[in-house]
């Protein structure tokens, strides 16, 4: 679990993403990893999530042996442990589940709940979560991770959902304190000449180039 987060407080850019096509989902993975990208969540959002996050564990193993790659929108217990099986280096829910923490703690397994309120954040800190998933990230904004940290100088926080691939945006959370940021489809907006994921290698590294120094 401290593994995962200290390469997360490393690389905190950690893109969002889900695609039917395997090959796209290799192409996506390695043009990230070549930006900089060192964690990545895969989504549990598709009917062909569970065989191309299998494919996906593989190719990196193979080719990128220092990434971590999580699955995201784990609901339930019985998914966490699915995904857990299948070689899952962490795991991030858009909801808080009791269920999940146990199984999470019992496979010493990074868990990453969304929370949306300070009673959610409080129940996570309860379940001793490390790091809080603050969603949808563009719904709560900056202003509010500053009114409600103070509350929580424990607990570490990452927006997802929403959130802009614009310097100012990135500015605004990291300068409001969270930990980590997770990017979706913002990021993955395909120019229309593109031929190839050079632009999305080019969008990774000027993300990092944005963080603060």
């Amino acid at each position: 679990m401290k593994e995962v987060l200290d390469k997360i407080e490393q690389y905190p850019i950690i893109p969002v993403f889900y695609d039917d096509d395997v090959q796209k989902c290799k192409d996506v993975l390695k043009a990230c990893y070549n930006g900089g990208i060192r964690v990545f969540e895969f989504v549990n959002r598709g009917s062909e999530a569970k065989e191309n996050f299998k494919a996906l564990i593989h190719y990196k193993n193979e080719f990128f042996p220092d990434l971590k790659l999580g699955i995201g929108t784990i609901k339930t217990a019985q998914q966490a442990g699915e995904f857990i099986e299948l070689g899952a280096e962490f795991i991030v829910s858009p909801i808080l589940n009791e269920e999940i923490a146990s199984i999470t703690v019992e496979k010493n397994i990074l868990w990453i709940p969304g929370c949306m309120t300070p009673t959610e954040i409080a129940k996570a800190e309860q379940l001793h979560v490390p790091l809080v998933k603050l969603f949808p990230g563009d719904t709560l904004g900056p202003k509010f991770l500053k009114a409600i940290k103070p509350l929580f100088p424990n607990v570490k926080f990452m927006p997802t959902g929403g959130v802009d691939v614009e310097a100012n945006n990135i500015k605004n959370w990291f300068e409001a304190g969270v930990f980590s940021v997770g990017l979706g489809s913002k990021l993955f907006q395909k120019p229309e000449y593109a031929e190839d994921y050079d632009w999305l290698e080019a969008n990774v590294k000027l993300l990092f180039s944005w963080l603060p120094k």
